[in-house]
């Protein structure tokens, strides 16, 4: 079986050093807020090209404190409205309306799944405080038409960076680009720790501090609570192995980007939909992308997800139910983003990860382009 993610064979190839690391904790007695914490956050500022990197719990949470932090800042109000891609991942939007704000959704571009930058404006009015781009699978979501909107409407840029560590928007990296992003460490992504971690990038000296108060209790001195915070901490031994992880990410995502140029090279199958990137013809130079999930389209994909089960190769579906569609959102349920609906009934993920094998990607690809559907 080709495995979609082969977490046991990633982790060990640094085996040694993380066993060394995490020791090194167990022996500190010191497993909050301490001195690995700190280097973690130092190495990610510097890889992303921020001024501040705040560790907090995970993914969800790094969204959910920076519209808290904007509350309290007096930047939001509950009820202000926040305009958020349809198709997402459900946290993107659930960090949102945890806040008592509005999440407001707008259809994605069907070419690169992330949000039509062109859609936008008609949703803005005066309660819009800001847009949450998600750069969907890996790829940067960000345009100048967005530009445009957040400098016209004066409105906050959120990046939602879960899936795209390593990308870059022009010659910034993704997490850098919008006045707060929130990073996800879980342990599928292509930056993972061995549980759930996030944190907060920003270049906002009051944004980092009141958000690093927040996952604190609300704490800036131990006892003195200055808001209703959260508990939500990166601890010590997930930031070690994220420190021993981050120095290969690089290398990491240009083997991703070697395999995504093979599958787009050789993948042949009428009813396949390719993903598409800035340059399709030089997949491995562009860094618009780190491919953290390589999402085809076909209309029969349940078959085609069966078929590949049935020849060794395990693949998932990045997303079966959109947000609008989910019982979480009841509200939303008789809402209609066809573009959105589409996406989510034909994707599916193929195995992608920089330890699999060329035979592995070559096995993908020969097992893909055979399937056919018998008709009667």
């Amino acid at each position: 079986m080709i495995k979609f993610l082969d977490l046991q064979k990633i982790n060990a190839q640094y085996t040694a050093e993380i066993k060394q690391v995490t020791s090194e904790v167990i022996d500190s007695g010191w497993y909050l807020q301490g001195e690995k914490v700190r280097q973690f956050e130092d190495n990610l500022l510097k890889f992303i090209g921020v001024k501040y990197a705040i560790g907090v719990a995970n993914g969800l949470d790094a969204l959910r404190l920076i519209m808290k932090a904007y509350i309290e800042m007096g930047v939001m109000n509950e009820g202000d409205e926040i305009i958020v891609p349809a198709n997402t991942y459900i946290a993107s939007i659930l960090a949102i309306s945890d806040n008592k704000l509005i999440p407001v959704l707008v259809e994605p571009d069907i070419k690169t799944y992330n949000i039509d930058p062109f859609l936008i404006e008609e949703k803005i009015n005066k309660h819009t405080k800001g847009i949450m781009t998600v750069h969907l699978y890996g790829q940067e979501a960000m345009s100048s038409e967005i530009q445009r909107l957040i400098d016209k409407h004066n409105l906050k840029l959120i990046e939602d960076n879960a899936q795209a560590l390593g990308c870059f928007s022009g010659e910034k990296r993704t997490g850098s680009i919008g006045h707060a992003s929130g990073q996800s460490f879980y342990p599928g992504k292509n930056l993972g720790a061995l549980g759930d971690a996030g944190a907060v990038t920003t270049n906002n000296d009051e944004l980092a501090k009141v958000i690093r108060t927040l996952g604190n209790y609300g704490s800036h001195i131990k006892y003195v609570n200055d808001y209703q915070g959260l508990n939500s901490r990166l601890d010590e031994i997930q930031a070690a192995v994220l420190n021993v992880k981050i120095k290969h990410l690089n290398t990491e995502n240009q083997r991703r980007r070697e395999i995504a140029q093979y599958y787009c090279e050789n993948i042949k199958h009428q009813d396949i939909v390719l993903p598409i990137t800035k340059n399709q013809s030089s997949i491995m130079t562009d860094k618009s992308h780190v491919w953290h999930l390589f999402v085809i389209r076909h209309p029969h994909r349940n078959l085609l997800q069966k078929y590949f089960t049935a020849n060794g190769v395990q693949t998932l579906i990045h997303y079966p139910i959109p947000p609008h569609k989910q019982g979480a959102y009841k509200n939303w349920n008789n809402l209609s983003f066809p573009i959105t609906e589409k996406i989510h009934n034909e994707v599916l993920s193929l195995p992608i990860s920089p330890v699999m094998t060329d035979s592995e990607v070559e096995k993908v690809v020969q097992i893909i382009n055979k399937f056919q559907i018998i008709r009667r």
